[in-house]
């Protein structure tokens, strides 16, 4: 289930052994002050960008209300993860880009002041690497499509559902688009590639863009993930629902979506939802 996050810095107690009881105690023991635990969430379907910005929202709550100056910063958050390196089976398309896109995954981090980027990003790439070792590959492999093709897969997922059933449904319209030689047409692809956030309308001019990311113009996949997904929807886009839909449409609760295979009857409801006739 996809959730909105407030953000927020959590301190936690630190249990520290004390002396024993029956030891003399001729001088007195000085210890260090424990260190704070902070906590930073990163929701599912963040990008590296949201993150980076997570990152100083949290340094900055940390400061002025706890009074801890993290060694954890959007500086140098941008700079690890930009350097960032996937496991070895995704290089090789991976080096077309060497994009972080799509590794850091999301997930609540424990940190303290201590914490610097670096070591944050190589938590969050050793959490994908244990995370990526529970997907089952094999039916995409048979379809010919790469670890990396099922991790953008799995970030577009990842941005069009709110409902969890539906995330294989998804991944299915995506698998038979791909088949048919049929653009993705998702829109949240142009939002990457435009960085149109989410709240906003897509422009005129950003549906005729050539940006590589316009996936209503472009055949096959965008050429990195758009988002960071997590393991529910990289399941997905692994083994999709078999069924032939080739079209879905987001209902008016703004959660659920309708799925065909027709095209009229896409039309049809997107006129009835109010997407334009």
């Amino acid at each position: 289930m996809k959730l909105t996050f407030a953000v927020g810095v959590m301190l936690m107690a630190v249990v520290v052994a004390g002396c024993r009881h029956d030891e003399p105690q001729s001088a007195p023991v000085e210890t260090a002050p424990p260190l704070a635990r902070l906590r930073i969430i990163f929701p599912e379907g963040f990008t590296r960008r949201e993150m980076i910005e997570r990152v100083g929202a949290v340094r900055e709550i940390a400061i002025r209300k706890r009074s801890v100056k993290p060694r954890l910063t959007t500086a140098g958050y941008r700079r690890a993860s930009a350097r960032a390196t996937p496991p070895a089976q995704f290089r090789k398309d991976w080096s077309r880009t060497r994009s972080s896109e799509g590794f850091l995954f999301p997930a609540t981090y424990e940190f303290t002041k201590l914490t610097t980027s670096e070591r944050l990003v190589r938590d969050q790439l050793a959490f994908f690497r244990r995370q990526w070792r529970r997907v089952d590959l094999r039916y995409a492999k048979s379809k010919n499509l790469t670890p990396y093709d099922v991790l953008i897969i799995a970030s577009m997922i990842e941005k069009e559902t709110v409902a969890p059933e539906e995330r294989r449904l998804v991944a299915a319209v995506i698998y038979n688009r791909l088949r048919n030689g049929m653009p993705l047409g998702i829109d949240a692809t142009i939002r990457y590639g435009r960085n149109v956030p989410g709240t906003e309308p897509l422009k005129q001019s950003d549906l005729d863009s050539d940006s590589p990311y316009n996936s209503r113009l472009r055949l096959g996949l965008p050429p990195t993930p758009i988002s960071n997904p997590g393991l529910a929807s990289i399941r997905a886009a692994a083994r999709p629902a078999r069924v032939d839909h080739l079209f879905f449409v987001r209902k008016p609760d703004e959660v659920h979506h309708f799925f065909t295979a027709s095209e009229s009857e896409f039309f049809e409801k997107k006129c009835e939802y109010g997407f334009g006739c």
